[in-house]
């Protein structure tokens, strides 16, 4: 019996260890290493070169169609968006990203969950790369440019106050008691269930495809009243 109780616990360990292996390898596969491998080389090189000569500044891209949504993330980043979602070309991102002082940091790219149920395959890039974003909004005050401008907000409680996503309306935010009056709004706007790509522009050492860049120093407001 006990000779039996030794083997099975061998077994059982070597099961286990199996397990964990082929977890780990699994892990690995849906995480890919943040730098840049094989055809995602060419992509990134391609990504900087057209993006920091087409949208240097905050101006170019406001003046490509882009506006300001976000506040400062941890990362340093405050994004804009041009609520084209679906990503044809490495020229045109869903999103660009700049530092508190105005320089292009990277941008996102982006593709419809309902024309892509799995994850894109575009440009060389691996498809573990693509994050899931749902579907939430945005609303983003008028006036001077201030911290507290740029707010996110999940659909239910839009749609609880009588809020369209297809036509989403600053009326609403009104009803919602966010503002007192429209004219307070200019932007209110459906951010859709997309698959999304980040890539950095600015040189990044952990990566072009990491989450923080060692070379960006947030500012001490970073990441204080994100959504």
């Amino acid at each position: 019996m006990k000779g039996s109780q030794r083997m099975l616990a061998r077994i059982t360990t070597a099961t286990l260890a199996l397990v964990l292996t082929v977890c780990s390898a699994l892990s690995a596969a849906q995480s890919p290493s943040p730098k840049p491998q094989g055809a995602e080389v060419a992509f990134v090189q391609s990504v900087q070169r057209a993006l920091a000569s087409r949208y240097a500044t905050p101006a170019d891209a406001e003046r490509a169609g882009y506006f300001r949504f976000t506040n400062e993330d941890s990362s340093g980043s405050i994004s804009y968006a041009n609520l084209h979602w679906q990503s044809s070309d490495v020229e045109h991102p869903s999103q660009l990203w700049y530092d508190v002082h105005g320089n292009l940091l990277g941008a996102d790219y982006s593709v419809m969950q309902s024309a892509s149920p799995k994850a894109p395959k575009l440009w060389g890039v691996n498809p573990a790369r693509w994050q899931k974003i749902d579907e939430h909004l945005h609303y983003v005050l008028a006036g001077p440019p201030m911290s507290s401008d740029y707010h996110g907000m999940g659909k239910k409680k839009f749609l609880a106050a009588g809020g369209s996503l297809a036509h989403p309306s600053a009326a609403t935010l009104v009803k919602m008691g966010l503002v007192k009056s429209p004219s307070q709004v200019a932007h209110v706007f459906v951010f859709p269930s997309i698959w999304d790509l980040q890539v950095w522009v600015k040189p990044n050492p952990n990566g072009a495809f990491a989450m923080m860049n060692p070379l960006v120093t947030p500012s001490k407001n970073a990441g204080k009243d994100s959504m």
